[in-house]
Order: structure tokens, then sequence, then C-alpha cells
């Protein structure tokens, strides 16, 4: 069966270096990955962005779970970082692996196009990931611009 892939774009009011800000710091992130309608942080992405160095999608529970992990593969801030994507039990296995690219582009007026491409998807991760990506990216774009996740605007 042919891998799946999954390519979203936004426009932001904000700047390259706040949206590449928000993607790789964990502080932001856990403000923003979250599900919209829960008033508590889900995840934190962390690493050291550096090619090679490994990163994780980590639960902000007591136990801290590791949910989504990979290699930081290209590093160009703040237009362009590539990851590879696995799950914990699938790490070792790199056929298992999708690749998420981000690339940061300002656009015009004040606007930064963000491309999120999430390539190499087994049908279940694309299922989930068809419904997560525009979940974060949406709440992601309402928190840089009005400061507040999507969550603080449903109250």
């Amino acid at each position: 069966m042919e891998p799946h892939n999954f390519v979203y774009v936004t426009f932001i009011l904000s700047t390259q270096e706040k949206v590449w800000d928000a993607i790789t710091n964990p502080e932001i992130t856990s403000k923003y990955w979250s599900d919209p309608l829960s008033k508590n942080p889900a995840h934190i992405n962390v690493s050291e962005w550096k090619v090679g160095s490994e990163w994780k999608h980590v639960h902000l529970v007591e136990e801290r779970t590791v949910d989504i992990l990979g290699k930081v593969l290209e590093v160009d801030p703040p237009n362009k970082l590539v990851i590879s994507w696995s799950r914990p039990n699938e790490i070792n296995d790199v056929t298992k692996h999708s690749r998420v690219t981000f690339e940061i582009e300002t656009y015009a007026n004040g606007l930064v196009r963000l491309s999120v491409t999430h390539e190499e998807l087994d049908s279940q991760m694309y299922k989930g990931i068809s419904s997560g990506w525009p979940s974060v990216l949406s709440n992601l774009k309402t928190y840089l611009e009005s400061g507040l996740p999507l969550a603080g605007h449903l109250n």
C-alpha cells in the first residue's frame, strides 16, 4: 500500500522568528499543542534542534510519557525544520518513520506562510494526523495572533 502524505498551509499574522520559536520552544508549545476544548496543556516538543539530535513529543502528565519521537533531519532557522516522526515502539524500524517539514516564509503585509508537510504516513497515522495537524496549527495561529490558544477564546 502506498504511503500517505498530508499538507497543511496557514497564514499567520506574525514573524518568521516567532513562528519558529512557537514550533521549537517547549514553553510555547505547551500553550497551544493541546485539544482546544481543554484548558490543560497537553504536550511539549523537546530537542536541542540540531541536525542528528533526538526530539520528543512529551505528554504533560506526571509520567511525562513520550507519544512521538524522532530525529532532527534539517535545521535552517527561522525558515525550515525537518524531523522524522515515529511511534516510540517503532523508533528502531526506520521503514515505519514518517517525515515532517515545516517551511516558514515571509508572505506579505506582516503575514507568515507556514506549510507543514507530513510524508510517508501509514494509514493509521494518516487518519490521526489528518485531524491532529489542523487542530494544532489552528491553535498555534490563534495563540500567536491573540496571545491565547483557542481554548482561551471558547470560555
